[in-house]
């Protein structure tokens, strides 16, 4: 069972959590939005799901306990978990431009397309949800301030072509959205990218992740490298499986017979969809090859 986490928590001086009260298979016991800042004007990151009517009164009193307002909100990618929120904040707030709310921008090759989560954002322009007012779109290495908090952003894809991670320059803090979580692991589009990003948040050498959903993590490298090896352990057991297979092409389907000997039938489907990531990955890599009908790919090791 996922960790019991409050509705309302200060984690530390400049960072307060209010839970998104939208739990779930993917969102754990909710979406976790973070107020970070020490003055009367801070900013949100997040902003929950829409039509949950318990979120809006908890962030009210989240900044009337400190006597603050919003100073803007930044979105850490595209799910609705994450920003379904915005439009009922925006009135509820009675904000109005020049309030900024900013995110990192969309790959066009991915708008329309169903991710692995089962989400499918709309077709076109992003929208914020609120009439007349767009994304501020930032860049990797963007600061933004606030009295008492300096956030940069991190471009991290993998876990969404859009998702970004803010490192709180003061307390060499990460927040990682959903590229890593409090408890568990995180689905994923595009598994190359997905490493290279944990890879860049090891670079940080963080002390405390504030992830998207889940507990605070306080040894954040040491669960940074934990992902990392959980993936790699898979990927040696797939590389495996193929060289038993020598030059001779084989289905995801085939390799999940040979690497998950343990896992119930029922669910041999959902794990082909992992390795399929994997293999899509090795194949970036260039260390093996993708043969057959794309509806039905095989795959067997590179012969370079």
């Amino acid at each position: 069972m996922a960790t019991a986490i409050p509705k309302i928590e200060v984690l530390s001086s400049r960072v307060t959590r209010v839970l998104g009260l939208n739990p779930g298979p993917f969102t754990l016991r909710g979406t976790n939005t973070y107020i970070v800042g020490t003055g009367k004007s801070r900013i949100l990151i997040d902003t929950g799901d829409a039509g949950i009517p318990g979120y809006l009164p908890n962030l009210r009193e989240a900044l009337q306990s400190t006597g603050t307002s919003l100073q803007e909100i930044l979105i850490t990618h595209w799910h609705h978990d994450h920003v379904g929120g915005i439009s009922a904040i925006w009135q509820a707030f009675q904000l109005a431009s020049p309030f900024r709310i900013s995110k990192l921008p969309r790959n066009p090759s991915g708008l329309g397309s169903k991710d692995a989560e089962g989400y499918r954002p709309p077709q076109g322009e992003e929208t914020t949800g609120v009439p007349g007012v767009g994304y501020t779109y930032l860049r990797e290495g963007d600061v933004i301030k606030t009295e008492g908090a300096t956030l940069k952003a991190i471009y991290t894809p993998g876990h969404t072509d859009d998702h970004m991670a803010l490192l709180l320059e003061e307390e060499n803090a990460v927040f990682s959205g959903d590229c890593i979580l409090g408890e568990g692991t995180t689905v994923f589009e595009d598994l190359y990218d997905y490493m290279k990003s944990l890879q860049k948040l090891a670079g940080f050498k963080p002390g405390t992740i504030y992830p998207g959903h889940g507990p605070i993590v306080q040894n954040a490298t040491k669960k940074i490298q934990e992902y990392i090896n959980h993936r790699n352990m898979r990927e040696s057991q797939i590389l495996a499986a193929m060289q038993k297979a020598r030059e001779t092409p084989i289905t995801a389907m085939e390799i999940v017979k040979m690497v998950y000997v343990d896992t119930p039938e029922h669910l041999h489907k959902a794990a082909a969809g992992n390795v399929t990531h994997h293999l899509h990955k090795l194949v970036k890599d260039g260390t093996i090859e993708k043969f057959g009908d794309p509806s039905a790919p095989k795959w067997a090791l590179s012969k370079l």
